[in-house]
């Protein structure tokens, strides 16, 4: 499987910003790929540099094979892009506004287009100021993938739409991976990306915290929950194999995240003086994203009982610098 998208070592500083911080990241082609993150996160910069509207500080990165810094009409013309509030001329109708977008691509766009359009149910003969926020969303779609862009680029695309519409719209999504095209999302929306991704990304302050596919995630972090005859004794400390993502204690209840976590793991922790009844489960898309965004949790009774040297939350190169 070849990539649409590959990111290597992106950066971009801003005055006083830095919001982007030496990414990686592949996005293989044919795929529904979501990227995660809160507000702020990074993630509008990302896209605006693979559109080309952006130039990075650091870095490089292609699309469709393409440089977006010195191809990026030619990308342009092979994407389409979808935003949280698309810029549609109000005063159009919906056929006209099809009419006037097939003069920028060849073929039979505002066939496709009008097909779409009467799938969505929006009326043609509707001015785009007397459209809801979600036949507007319709309409920018119909527009993104009416000329049937390799890549669709979705920024917050579902976002104040009611559920249904959310849902229709994440659906078609699917359907338009199964054709061979490359569908990107950006979105905070973690319940609905969770039913349609194939690949996940989190980015949270400028970094790339977690990528793999839905399946490997699912598979590889859990939520491991043991109590303690004492709260206030030593916490257990993993292999290395392990990754604890995030960690909560509560009274003599301790709570992790943990990402490769296995039998010979379980057998640690219950070996670990004072340990009773560890159970543990898959973690949800959820989970892993607020363990991702929010890290390692101080214990309640000893904040500087964490999890040992090597899984102890170090601060950012960035951070230690300007500290």
């Amino acid at each position: 499987m070849t990539d649409c998208i590959a990111v290597q070592g992106l950066e971009m500083h801003f005055s006083g910003c830095d919001a982007l911080r030496g990414i990686d990241l592949t996005v293989p082609q044919g795929t529904v790929f979501a990227l995660l993150g809160e507000n702020g996160a990074g993630k509008s910069t990302l896209i605006r540099i693979l559109t080309g509207f952006q130039r990075p500080t650091g870095g490089s990165c292609s699309v469709l094979g393409l440089n977006p810094n010195r191809d990026s009409l030619e990308i342009r013309r092979r994407i389409g892009y979808v935003s949280d509030a698309p810029a549609l001329y109000d005063w159009m109708k919906v056929d006209e506004i099809g009419w006037f977008a097939s003069s920028f691509y060849p073929g039979n766009y505002l066939e496709c287009f009008r097909e779409l359009i009467a799938r969505y149910e929006v009326p043609v003969n509707r001015k785009i100021r007397h459209l809801s926020k979600g036949q507007r969303a319709k309409v920018a779609l119909a527009l993104a993938v009416a000329h049937d862009p390799e890549l669709l680029i979705l920024d917050e695309p579902t976002s104040g739409l009611d559920p249904l519409v959310r849902r229709e719209f994440m659906e078609s999504m699917v359907e338009r991976a199964a054709t061979g095209r490359t569908v990107f999302i950006s979105s905070h929306q973690i319940s609905e990306v969770e039913r349609v991704a194939d690949h996940v990304a989190i980015l949270h302050q400028g970094r790339v915290r977690m990528s793999a596919s839905l399946n490997s995630l699912r598979e590889e972090v859990c939520e491991v929950t043991f109590g303690m005859d004492d709260p206030l004794s030593a916490i257990p400390v993993l292999g290395a194999a392990a990754e604890v993502l995030s960690q909560e204690q509560k009274g003599r209840q301790i709570r992790w995240i943990v990402r490769g976590f296995d039998t010979p793991h379980r057998k640690e922790i219950e070996a670990w003086p004072g340990v009773h009844s560890v159970r543990s489960r898959p973690a949800t898309l959820d989970e892993i994203f607020v363990a991702c965004t929010r890290g390692m949790t101080p214990s309640l009774a000893d904040p500087d009982s964490m999890l040992g040297a090597s899984h102890t939350a170090q601060p950012d190169p960035i951070d230690r610098q300007a500290s």
